[in-house]
């Protein structure tokens, strides 16, 4: 079946938004192990910043749309398949796994969606599109 092509947002946008996600889980993690601790060499805390926007990414993703970092600068996460609910947490899991090995989002189709994206039936888009895709106005 051929899927209609969305119009997907830029990388830099998406960069942005995976910048303010890892800056968001590391404030996270050091609020819970402390500054201390997450500087201490050979300490494991850098290791949970990827567990933390593993998971902060895969619940917002299938919940509101988008990560935190997605959220705020104005994108969200699509279903391909023109349905406009969230994309389900077991594809919003996937998705951030393979977000988190960084090869995936790095090889791409000539529509912008990378190996994450193809592999959970996604496109990330603004939020103009967002809401045509979904029927909100506001």
């Amino acid at each position: 079946m051929n899927q209609p092509t969305l119009p997907t947002t830029s990388w830099a946008r998406r960069a942005l938004a995976l910048m303010v996600d890892w800056v968001a889980s590391t404030l996270v993690v050091i609020a819970v192990v402390g500054r201390d601790a997450y500087l201490e060499t050979g300490s494991s805390a850098p290791f949970a910043v990827l567990g933390v926007y593993v998971v902060e990414s895969a619940l917002l993703t299938a919940l509101a749309g988008g990560s935190f970092g997605k959220l705020v600068t104005r994108l969200r996460v699509v279903r391909v398949d023109g349905d406009p609910r969230p994309i389900g947490l077991l594809q919003a899991l996937l998705r951030s796994v393979l977000i988190a090995l960084v090869i995936p989002p790095l090889v791409f189709r000539p529509d912008g969606r990378g190996l994450h994206d193809m592999a959970a039936g996604s496109a990330t888009v603004d939020l103009q599109t967002w809401r045509a895709l979904t029927g909100r106005t506001g």
